[in-house]
C-alpha cells in the first residue's frame, strides 16, 4: 500500500533539531526496529503522537512536528491475512514484552518481523498504536526508509525555520 498525507511526531526536545534523523530509535531500538536500524515513528493524528511520546508517567516537555508524506511500499499491519502470510499476528505486534525479548534474546519478535519486512523492500509499517488510551483508530506509520524524494518522500513542515533557531 501507499501512504499519502500528514504525519506527526512528538519528540523529546533533545532530538528536536534533528526531526528526520531516526537516531534515537537506531540507538535504543524500538518495538518495530532492532538496535542499529534507524526508524521514524510517526502518527496519523496529533493526539496519537502525544500518547506515543508520553507512555510512562506525566506529560514531559515535548516538541510536536508535522510532515507531509508520500510513502510507497507500506506494509499494512492491520491486515490479518497479510500478517499471517508473514508468520505474524496482531497479538504478537501488541506484545508488551518486546523490551524483555530484546534484552534476553537480542531481538524481539516484532523487531525480527520488521527486519524481514525491510529485507523485502518495505519502506514502512502501518500499525495501530499500543500506547495507553489508544484505540484501534489510533494509527502509526513506522518508517525505515525516508528521503526528500519519491518513493519515500517525507518533508518536515517548518516554513518559518523554527527548528533552526
Amino acid at each position: 500500500m501507499r501512504y499519502s498525507g500528514p504525519l506527526y511526531r512528538a519528540l523529546n526536545p533533545v532530538y528536536a533539531r534533528e526531526p528526520l534523523s531516526g537516531k534515537g530509535a537506531e540507538f535504543y531500538g524500538g518495538r518495530f526496529n532492532p538496535k542499529g536500524v534507524p526508524a521514524l515513528y510517526a502518527s496519523l493524528a496529533v493526539m496519537t503522537a502525544l500518547r506515543e511520546v508520553n507512555q510512562i508517567g506525566s506529560l514531559q516537555p515535548t516538541t510536536l512536528v508535522s510532515y507531509d508524506a508520500e510513502i510507497g511500499n507500506v506494509f499494512d499491519g492491520r491486515d490479518e491475512k497479510a500478517l499471517r502470510a508473514e508468520g505474524m499476528d496482531a497479538a504478537a505486534l501488541a506484545d508488551t514484552s518486546w523490551r524483555d525479548q530484546m534484552k534476553n534474546a537480542g531481538e524481539a519478535r516484532s523487531q525480527s518481523f520488521a527486519r524481514m519486512l525491510i529485507a523485502k523492500g518495505f519502506h514502512g509499517l502501518l500499525v495501530r498504536s499500543f500506547a495507553p488510551g489508544a484505540t484501534e483508530s489510533d494509527l502509526n506509520l513506522v518508517l525505515w526508509v525516508w528521503s526528500d524524494k519519491p518513493p519515500s518522500r517525507l518533508t518536515l513542515i517548518d516554513d518559518e525555520n523554527r527548528l533552526s533557531r
